[in-house]
């Protein structure tokens, strides 16, 4: 199975203070980052796929630099699944090589992480996915749609982007009974889900 997140932001510790900006259920890492890892492997098993659509954590304040990216790969250790980091703008490539070099190899033979500086591009049920952390903007398209994350809280008003952050505004179109707990990965089901009502929301505005 194939799931999509995005904006984790493990550590970061002021986003649990804001009351404006893509506030968190939590007012505790101690709290948040349990809930996180136990929504997360309650979905995916253990050599399923997550695209991680960037900003994993915030840890650019540690030093010297490595110990934050120890802090990093000892949460993604404790995650199900082989994840595919697309870069975000919190995310390095001084990480990207320190989780390359601390890569474990799953019960499946393959390895748990891979890498991308720009994006990804899969194809699923005649869609083709832009997988990138920033928005793309690439107008109306009859098959084409752009998960990213980066903007938290907010949506882009164009039906062909999807936010797949965890605090993400596009989670909205999912009815209380169909949305996961928070943070959970989504399903591409979910993701068709999405797409659909965005379209038809945005049929009735014109």
């Amino acid at each position: 199975m194939e799931y999509f997140t995005s904006d984790t932001h493990f550590f970061h510790e002021e986003l649990l203070q804001s009351n404006n900006f893509a506030p968190r259920p939590f007012n505790f890492l101690e709290d948040e980052h349990p809930a996180m890892i136990k929504a997360w492997n309650d979905r995916v098993g253990e050599t399923d796929t997550v695209y991680h659509l960037g900003d994993i954590a915030m840890v650019n304040h540690i030093r010297p630099a490595k110990l934050g990216h120890e802090m990093i790969a000892g949460i993604l250790d404790q995650l199900n699944g082989h994840i595919v980091i697309i870069k975000g703008n919190h995310d390095s490539r001084a990480l990207f090589k320190y989780l390359a070099a601390h890569n474990p190899v799953l019960s499946d033979g393959k390895p748990k992480y891979e890498f991308e500086d720009v994006g990804r591009i899969i194809k699923a049920n005649h869609h083709q996915f832009f997988l990138t952390h920033y928005p793309m903007m690439f107008g109306q398209t009859p098959s084409s749609i752009n998960l990213h994350g980066h903007i938290h809280h907010y949506s882009v008003p164009v039906q062909e982007n999807i936010n797949v952050g965890v605090d993400s505004a596009d989670l909205d179109y999912l009815m209380a009974d169909e949305r996961p707990a928070w943070s959970t990965p989504l399903t591409m089901n979910e993701i068709e889900l999405i797409i659909q009502r965005k379209h038809d929301d945005f049929a009735k505005r014109r």
